[in-house]
């Protein structure tokens, strides 16, 4: 084992930040593995020497679940694995995850005292060294046993609010189930999330993680039409909502029912849940050769980048405002150039172009300049009079975000929804009928996974102290519990792709 002592604080302010090995673009366009490598042990080691271990570490401020990130990054360095990884399990439920799809850089990352004179510690990267290890080493690792609450908990949503909730939930000893209305858990990690950023393997071994603690995961179950939200709260203690927002957005433009048109959700659900990217696929999708992808954040890229592997000779994302503006991960976007990808920026669509057989043949665009910045801070795009050009395509794929779906709240007398259909929580996460608690999507709308996780460990917190209150057993119905507190509509942020 090293020690970290032996280096000087220079010392470690002149190791250069180590690169992540990565399939060579020319490669990974022609097939769905991921494209980063993970780090070798001696680049991890490297890398984790770079942390200062600032008395006072403002990189936890940045990580929505509180990861103790010098700690498990110290155990690292000193080559002691098996605690990093303890460490590393102990404050996130989903680490494997996070390390591959958490935006680091304005997170954690961006706080780091290191990026102030330089390149900040690769934290993302050594979180999925330690959590891959981990993985692979499950007999070396604790078996805890928490003695059993007596409570019993729901949960609506098997992504990454849902799962994360559900860690915590059974370390503080109460039975969890999450009822999940696809036939494989992990929401948005398998549906939305391409496999050459997040592989299935690494979702399933993070969900058989869990139900090892003891969560009980039912598939095919939906709720507001297998159970109702007042049926759950007969079964349960408590109920943890954290279904998503994803139902599409569309633009409302001419042209956007012709054949060859998807939103993005259907595109990448179909690929990445369904297989369409086999030769043998239930559920294909067309395999366009000049694929246009409207948005710019993670979902457009994802989406772009899946068409350049399903054989599009030309992908071109069309965003409005420009490079700069880009709400995508900066790797993202990176590698996307790297594979050949064609930007089009300051440009919205106004017509969606079909032949006589109504299939797409192209995608009518304006040009736009920026000016005054509006509500997200970023420059609002003005269109230009006159300014109008067609981008070939034979498909077309809508990533402008997602919005909430009413399938579960329409069910619900009682509980609350902001104006746009958001569920209303209190300051403990608490929607307005009592022992229902919410978090993630459809609370905040479209936000990242982290942020979602973020909601599930705050809200296993609350329920804990919930029932452990006494308050449990309260029927779910319609109304609000006496003295609850005075709900206030939930911050919905700008759609990542907008």
């Amino acid at each position: 084992m090293s020690d970290p002592r032996r280096l000087t604080n220079r010392e470690r302010m002149a190791i250069d930040r180590q690169p992540m090995p990565e399939q060579p673009p020319e490669i990974r366009i022609a097939n769905f593995e991921e494209v980063n490598l993970g780090f070798t042990h001696r680049l991890a080691i490297a890398e984790a020497e770079r942390c200062i271990q600032c008395p006072n570490p403002v990189c936890m401020e940045g990580c929505p679940v509180r990861v103790d990130i010098p700690r498990f990054l110290g155990l690292l360095e000193q080559g002691d694995l098996r605690a990093a990884a303890e460490s590393l399990l102990g404050d996130n439920a989903l680490p494997c995850v996070t390390g591959r799809v958490c935006p680091q850089e304005t997170q954690c990352e961006l706080r780091c005292v290191r990026a102030k004179k330089g390149r900040p510690v690769a934290i993302g990267n050594l979180e999925r060294y330690v959590a891959d290890w981990a993985a692979q080493h499950p007999d070396q690792l604790p078996q805890t046993h928490t003695e059993p609450s007596g409570h019993r908990v729901a949960i609506v949503g098997a992504g990454p609010a849902g799962l994360t909730a559900a860690g915590e939930l059974v370390k503080y000893g109460h039975q969890v189930t999450i009822f999940e209305a696809f036939h494989s858990p992990g929401g948005v990690l398998v549906y939305g999330i391409p496999e050459f950023r997040l592989p299935t393997r690494i979702v399933e071994q993070e969900v058989e993680r869990l139900v090892a603690q003891g969560v009980r995961i039912e598939p095919n179950v939906i709720i507001g039409r297998t159970y109702t939200l007042g049926e759950l709260g007969e079964m349960f203690d408590a109920v943890f909502i954290a279904v998503g927002a994803g139902l599409p957005v569309f633009m409302g433009v001419p042209g956007e029912n012709l054949k060859g048109v998807y939103s993005a959700n259907e595109y990448l659900t179909r690929v990445n849940l369904m297989g369409a990217w086999t030769n043998d696929a239930d559920t294909p999708v067309l395999h366009g050769q000049r694929v246009a992808v409207i948005g710019g954040g993670n979902v457009a890229m994802d989406a772009v980048r899946t068409a350049r592997r399903m054989g599009a000779a030309e992908a071109t994302i069309v965003y409005r405002r420009g490079r700069e503006e880009l709400p995508a991960r900066v790797e993202e976007v990176h590698h996307a150039e790297q594979e050949g990808i064609r930007f089009e920026y300051l440009a919205a669509p106004v017509e969606v172009v079909g032949g006589d057989d109504g299939w797409v043949t192209g995608l009518r665009c304006i040009r736009m300049e920026l000016g005054e910045p509006d509500d997200s801070g970023r420059r609002r795009p003005v269109a230009v009079p006159g300014s109008e050009f067609v981008v070939p395509c034979d498909v077309v794929i809508v990533a402008i975000g997602t919005r909430s779906n009413p399938l579960l709240t329409s069910t619900a007398p009682g509980l609350r929804l902001t104006r746009a259909g958001y569920i209303e929580v209190d300051e403990n996460g608490m929607t307005s009928l009592p022992g229902v608690f919410a978090g993630g999507d459809i609370v905040r709308g479209s936000a990242t996974v982290i942020l979602a996780m973020g909601d599930g460990k705050r809200a296993a917190r609350a329920i804990d102290n919930y029932l452990v209150a006494g308050v449990g057993a309260v029927p779910i119905a319609a109304g609000t519990r006496a003295g609850t507190p005075a709900i206030e509509a939930a911050a919905v942020p700008a759609r990542a792709d907008a």
